[in-house]
């Protein structure tokens, strides 16, 4: 019985290098001020100044966090002339922001 288990699980695996990617996803999401930040753009699209407002950071911290969320493809860009506005980069992410404040909202009984 116990053998059958684990060669389900062992099927399921899924490669070292997307557990790694996932780990650096939730290490991400685990900084206090980038959790701010998606918090925002999961709510609006906004530009760096906007987002430094909210957050209560410099633009130059605001953009060197969403550098970094860019990079892990968290967020997505555009342009309208010379501001750039950044919002989640697909639903995936605004949904695990959803989970993760709806599990904190129940353990703390908000």
């Amino acid at each position: 019985m116990e053998r059958t288990k684990l060669k389900k699980v062992k099927k399921a695996m899924e490669s070292d290098s997307v557990f790694h990617d996932l780990a650096d996803t939730f290490k991400a999401i685990g900084d206090f001020t980038r959790t701010k930040i998606l918090f925002a753009l999961g709510r609006e699209e906004l530009c760096v100044g906007d987002i430094a407002a909210l957050v209560g950071i410099s633009s130059s911290a605001v953009s060197h966090q969403l550098r970094l969320l860019r990079n892990l493809k968290l967020v997505r860009f555009r342009r309208e002339g010379k501001t750039t506005y950044y919002a989640l980069d697909d639903e995936h992410i605004k949904n695990l922001m959803m989970e993760g404040f709806r599990h904190v909202s129940e353990q703390s009984g908000l």
